[in-house]
């Protein structure tokens, strides 16, 4: 199966989270002598481009060399300087804030290692240092909160470990509830083949069952359970875009009669496999259906959307 592409974010809808760059970009060059000594009061993501950096946090020395990224949250107290004598040790700083509904810490919620080798340096490069040459002295940018939540992304990508959940660190109830059902929608998104899933996150949430999944649809407009089965077809709906048949699509999200696949598929999608391939290859030539060329497509598709 070919590999598709799954955020930690997948299922936290866009509208949901809000970016704070809290200063423009620090364009790190340090010689030798350079030596800091602080607490920020927001998150750090420091990344070596050239040379090394030593930080100690928290009683850990960790050196960076180029490609890698280092996570610091806010208030916690680092020490850096530049280890070697005979190369200048060049970089990026970014302050932020990444909030959920504009009110809760989604970044405090989740286990980051502290360091890690960017996965896809090779490709990151380039962004990260244009990122860097763009960045005003003194102001942030919409170019720049777009192209940081990129990185950032890639970022979490690697470091993510896991989410804080209420029996790992205490969250009061207006905070623990919204956390818990993004989290739910997270971990579904990103798993959505494995049986019985949503309904395993449902008996271990911190609250009423039927509270939660009220609550989840509430966010979301489904139940878990439907959540479920919607990401599944969306996992189908990426193998059918790039070629694969109706039964090869079926096999590979579970479903060993494609028949009821189709059947399945057609009640969240509106449309018939075959028929979305169609809805597909018209959209490639351009062909959107009335009111589709400058929206989203919802689904399921309305009578006369697939064609």
């Amino acid at each position: 199966m070919d590999k598709i592409e799954q955020s930690v974010l997948t299922g936290i809808p866009a509208s949901a989270l809000s970016l704070s760059l809290t200063r423009s970009a620090i364009r790190m060059q340090h010689s030798h002598s350079w030596s800091i000594d602080k607490i920020n009061s927001v998150h750090d993501l420091v990344i070596c481009l050239t040379g090394q950096g030593r930080y100690e946090i928290e009683d850990q020395t960790y050196l960076l060399q180029p490609g890698d990224a280092m996570f610091i949250p806010a208030g916690l107290r680092f020490r850096g300087t530049n280890p070697d004598p005979n190369q200048i040790y060049t970089g990026l700083a970014q302050h932020f804030r990444l909030q959920l509904f504009g009110q809760y810490d989604l970044v405090a919620r989740m286990k980051l290692r502290r360091v890690v080798r960017l996965s896809r340096w090779d490709m990151l490069e380039p962004v990260v240092r244009h990122y860097r040459a763009m960045a005003p002295p003194s102001s942030t940018t919409l170019m720049m909160h777009h192209a940081f939540m990129f990185i950032f992304v890639e970022f979490i990508e690697d470091a993510f470990e896991g989410w804080i959940t209420p029996a790992d660190a205490p969250m009061d109830q207006a905070e623990g509830l919204p956390m818990a059902v993004m989290m739910a929608a997270t971990q579904i998104s990103a798993d959505p083949l494995r049986p019985g899933l949503a309904e395993q996150i449902v008996a271990g949430a911190p609250y009423n069952p039927d509270y939660f999944r009220r609550e989840f649809r509430n966010r979301f407009g489904s139940t878990p359970k439907k959540f479920q089965e919607f990401k599944r077809m969306e996992r189908a709906m990426h193998l059918l875009e790039i070629g694969r048949s109706v039964t090869e699509t079926a096999h590979e999200v579970g479903y060993h009669d494609a028949y009821y696949f189709s059947r399945m598929f057609k009640r969240h999608i509106g449309t018939s496999p075959r028929g979305y391939q169609d809805h597909i290859r018209r959209s490639r030539d351009g062909q959107f259906p009335r009111g589709e060329e400058d929206g989203q497509v919802l689904y399921p598709l309305r009578q006369g959307q697939s064609g």
